[in-house]
């Protein structure tokens, strides 16, 4: 039986989104001003397009629940995660991520997505998210540890521990 969560960004990240179009037509209108033509005014608007079209490509859309594994989609990236390779799923308390800062991250462009430094445990963790709250944490047994925001954290992790249970029950 396969869940999805689609990924719908709340008030606070429209507003982040607006707040970086404004910025980023701001910076090419300043360059487009300061420059009459030439290199700079290139690779300055170059360099603008360039990063919105990758924070845009890195859009998380969805997550779909199916019987083997988690599949997150974005715009132009897929992550897969087998039952099989996470060793603990838990719901993520509120206050835990104040602690976060973007390393190489989309943060508030239609969404959080990218790795981000926990300053608290001195750790790297993928996040995928609509808005910053509802985090589920998936560690898988590489220790590597995703971030995932969804509309129903206890469901989500009450069907991931079930499946990872089950596959783990098969594997022995």
């Amino acid at each position: 039986m396969d869940h999805e969560y689609r990924y719908r960004p709340d008030l606070r990240t429209w507003y982040a989104t607006a707040i970086h179009l404004l910025v980023f037509v701001a910076i090419a209108v300043a360059l487009l001003l300061t420059y009459d033509g030439g290199y700079m005014l290139a690779w300055g608007v170059s360099l603008i397009v360039a990063l919105v079209a990758l924070m845009a490509l890195s859009i998380p859309r969805r997550v779909r629940l199916t019987d083997e594994s988690i599949e997150i989609y974005c715009i132009s990236d897929y992550t897969n995660i087998e039952y099989s390779e996470i060793a603990t799923v838990r719901k993520v308390e509120k206050g835990e991520t104040k602690w976060f800062i973007p390393l190489f991250a989309g943060v508030g462009f239609f969404g959080y997505y990218g790795y981000f430094f926990n300053l608290r445990k001195l750790e790297v963790i993928k996040i995928y998210a609509s808005k910053w709250c509802n985090f589920v944490e998936i560690t898988d047994i590489c220790e590597e540890k995703y971030y995932i925001s969804c509309d129903d954290p206890e469901k989500f992790t009450a069907f991931v521990a079930q499946q990872t249970a089950e596959n783990n029950a098969e594997d022995e």
